[in-house]
């Protein structure tokens, strides 16, 4: 890896400072913000939805609000590993306008459903846009992997993937404050709006690599490629399943990711309940205190995606120590402020605080686990996170119905105290198994057999869309 961080200072650089790689990277940004929105908003309307005061009220129990919160999950692990091979196959952009488009068509249709077939119809709802957004994480990586050049991984990684916390933050600030003035059905439709725009606009400028783009430089198209070794036809590689599920760092990689997604969905999707039960905050409120957190997250990236990069370009660091301290900071750090907070009391200020700290160091994921899919096996990995992800998301349907099961009065701090306990003991268990096993170095299965021809009717297929 090292050898390549040299060999970058050698591709001569585009003379402007930006490209088509940072269009590619914002309409991403985008995406990802588009989509977390609407993968967040039920967390704050179905408070909104649940409460009696009220005219548009629905009389859910607290098992079926978790059941509600968890149907998301439900599709989105099923199209992970097949959205992966998917994406190496097809290239990612029909994958990510599908995923945008059906999510939006859903947003957009949920009102409706939740009046005609009650919290059955909602759960479909958000089980097809759950099963969409499961093309999402391994067509975005496989999009990173084709267009960002090796100096710039971290910075434009950080900047795609941190738009899922902007999104996050936005969504809670903004649902209250609709749900007061227009009724929580217009939290659904706005997003659903604001997500078929942002499909037709992506359908004229998005392209899956450089050399499917219409609109790149040569100049420019050039300097990726060389980066990235992608010069000339792209032979078709074969999936080593059984390298990949035998690989120790692999593993751990799985691991660490499914004890990320624990603690990130269980404060998620649990957060605004506990703002509204024990600190007794209003829906308005709650949703500018419950963003708090993520948007300090998303704050944080920046910093944190420029400071790896730069670290790796001095190497003062192997990037394989880079990202274990990165990741160990996000995981390590969130389970020790969730203790404090379990016992802290029950003070609206101090809570937001913690949480907000808590979240804060989590943003060290996006220079930890999140890239080394990619330091691992550039040419797999798209199928690396989407099978990381369709297992890590299984957790993340478990987390809060778990937080159902515990949570049996909502406004019994002591309870919430052990939701608490439970992700920081995953949260430490799983990280402590990535340091001592995990790896960023490419491993020896990134560069298996190929077959001799490439598909030339997927360029074809590419440019079409």
């Amino acid at each position: 890896m090292s050898a390549k961080l040299d060999a970058v200072s050698e591709v001569t650089k585009p003379k402007s400072m930006l490209g088509v790689r940072h269009l590619q990277a914002v309409m991403l940004f985008l995406a990802m913000l588009i989509a977390f929105s609407m993968r967040v908003n039920m967390s704050m309307a179905i408070v909104a939805m649940t409460d009696a005061s009220n005219d548009n009220s629905f009389d859910w129990s607290v098992q079926t609000q978790s059941v509600i919160l968890s149907s998301f999950f439900w599709g989105y692990v099923i199209l992970q590993i097949p959205g992966g091979e998917l994406a190496a196959r097809f290239g990612s952009k029909i994958l990510i306008v599908l995923c945008i488009g059906i999510n939006s068509a859903a947003s957009l249709l949920l009102p409706i459903g939740a009046h005609f077939g009650g919290w059955k119809l909602v759960c479909a709802c958000r089980v097809v846009q759950g099963l969409s957004q499961g093309l999402l994480f391994p067509s975005v990586h496989n999009v990173i992997g084709k267009w960002v050049p090796l100096e710039e991984k971290s910075r434009l990684g950080t900047l795609v993937y941190s738009g899922g916390q902007l999104g996050t933050a936005l969504q809670l600030i903004i649902s209250g404050y609709i749900a007061d003035y227009w009724g929580w059905p217009a939290i659904f439709y706005t997003m659903g709006s604001l997500g078929a725009v942002w499909t037709v606009l992506y359908m004229f400028i998005g392209s899956s690599t450089p050399k499917t783009s219409k609109i790149i430089s040569v100049e420019e198209k050039a300097y990726i490629e060389n980066s990235l070794g992608q010069v000339g036809v792209q032979k078709k590689l074969k999936t080593p399943w059984k390298s990949i599920f035998t690989s120790l760092p692999f593993l751990s990689l799985l691991i660490t990711h499914c004890g990320h997604n624990w603690g990130f969905w269980t404060l998620m999707t649990e957060i605004p309940s506990y703002m509204n039960r024990v600190l007794g905050v209003d829906i308005k409120s709650n949703g500018v205190m419950s963003a708090l957190p993520y948007l300090g997250m998303y704050l944080m990236s920046f910093p944190l995606g420029f400071t790896s990069d730069f670290v790796l370009k001095k190497k003062w660091l192997s990037i394989t120590t880079s990202r274990k301290i990165s990741n160990s900071i996000s995981q390590y750090g969130p389970a020790i402020v969730l203790i404090i907070l379990s016992y802290s009391p029950a003070d609206v200020t101090v809570a937001v605080s913690l949480l907000t700290l808590t979240n804060c160091l989590n943003a060290f994921h996006y220079t930890g686990y999140l890239l080394v899919h990619i330091d691992m096996s550039p040419n797999f990995a798209s199928t690396l996170m989407g099978i990381t992800n369709c297992i890590a998301n299984i957790v993340s349907l478990i987390a809060p119905l778990v937080a159902g099961v515990i949570l049996e009065d909502e406004t019994d701090p002591k309870e919430w105290r052990t939701v608490f306990f439970v992700a920081s003991t995953i949260y430490v268990i799983c990280n402590t198994i990535y340091v001592i096993f995990g790896s960023s170095e490419k491993q020896k299965w990134n560069e298996p057999r190929t077959e001799p021809n490439t598909n030339e009717s997927d360029i074809k297929m590419e440019k079409a869309v």
